[in-house]
């Protein structure tokens, strides 16, 4: 299989498939017999005037609900509970995806080319990075906090503690950073003679690169974790089942946490498991396990689709605390109510100076005629 530096790509296709984050191995294999006979790319139209849009409907919707969430979150008159702190961390997280989003709505909308410049070529993307590794890491550690609700109460309550939860966020976006790193160092702006175009493309230095970045992605950016949370929702549902636990008051609190959680937890997964599954597929056919002009078109439809569905997840986390998160929904109540009462006070204070300022000078001006 060809190096991806210094050949000469189908441009079209590489650019569309920049685009996502199978495209390393599209990038390699388009030099091949095969892509030139297997007309992928025929019918482009959807493309460029159906992504962007979606895109920007992503974005307005995310920017509006993952704000209103860190207001919640930020603004309460009450502290973040742990599982609060690991959300707020996770809303932020969304709001830069979604920040990233319309840089690529103007990319595909003009065809495949970056007007943005080289820095924004490299921090755009990765900022999606640092969400596909930072949002998971989160949501392991709800359910880790969960499991030692409910679990292990008496014997590790001590690491359910604020100043826990948020040395473990800063560990986890320091981790995400890292895991970033190859995007920051090999995404760059690139020329193409063929469309006159320059577009913004990730060239590793060679195949293995590729194929490390996807085992990255599927192993430590998705299956260690997932292993996690499926242990800790199994023991989680154990206890939520325990008939001798029900009774207690804290027990039942704790529930309707852990059942935001799961559904939460259960969206995600929804969500990023079909991006997931390409990844490795396209990992497969890179090794020529898979192959064929099917499978590749096959593989291209699956790529864009799984790619919706991913980012997605950053619109729909906000409207499930709203729905099922009753803790949430009030803490937002509560908010909403002392953001009025303070504003009702401070015009009825003002309004309040003004009459007894008005009231004495009416008081001075008849004291000053009786004289």
């Amino acid at each position: 299989m060809t190096n991806i530096i210094g050949g000469e790509f189908t441009a079209r296709y590489t650019f569309l498939m920049s685009w996502n984050n199978s495209l390393d191995s599209y990038e390699a294999k388009v030099n091949s017999s095969n892509s030139a006979q297997c007309p992928v790319l025929d019918g482009l139209d959807w493309l460029y005037k159906g992504q962007p849009v979606f895109l920007w409907i992503i974005f307005v919707l995310g920017v509006i609900e993952n704000v209103f969430v860190l207001s919640v979150f930020c603004l309460h008159k009450n502290r973040c509970t742990v599982a609060e702190i690991y959300f707020a961390n996770m809303a932020a997280a969304d709001l830069l995806l979604v920040s990233a989003l319309p840089y690529w709505a103007v990319y595909i909308s003009q065809q495949f080319y970056w007007p943005f410049g080289q820095f924004m070529c490299k921090t755009v993307n990765a900022l999606i990075y640092m969400n596909l590794y930072s949002s998971i890491y989160f949501l392991m550690m709800v359910s880790i906090d969960r499991y030692l609700a409910l679990v292990k109460t008496m014997s590790l309550g001590r690491l359910r503690r604020p100043l826990c939860a948020k040395l473990n966020c800063f560990i986890i976006w320091v981790f995400a950073l890292l895991n970033s790193m190859p995007i920051l160092l090999y995404r760059r702006m690139e020329f193409h003679k063929e469309l006159n175009k320059t577009a913004c493309l990730l060239f590793f230095p060679s195949e293995k690169w590729v194929i490390a970045n996807h085992c990255l992605l599927n192993i430590v950016g998705f299956s260690i974790p997932l292993a996690i949370i499926t242990f800790c929702t199994v023991q989680i549902i154990k206890a939520l089942r325990d008939n001798s636990m029900q009774k207690l008051k804290e027990i039942q609190t704790e529930k309707r946490a852990a059942i935001l959680v799961l559904i939460v937890l259960l969206a995600f997964i929804v969500c990023w498991l079909p991006f997931q599954l390409v990844t490795f597929l396209d990992t497969l056919e890179m090794y020529d396990v898979i192959g064929g002009c099917a499978v590749e078109k096959g593989l291209f439809v699956a790529t864009q689709i799984s790619t919706y569905c991913a980012y997605s997840n950053s619109c729909l986390n906000p409207a499930l605390y709203v729905i099922v998160g009753n803790n949430f929904r009030k803490k937002s109540k509560e908010l909403y109510k002392q953001l009025v009462a303070g504003r009702y006070g401070r015009r009825n204070t003002s309004a309040s100076l003004g009459m007894n300022s008005s009231a004495d000078t009416v008081r001075t001006s008849v004291s000053m005629s009786c004289q």
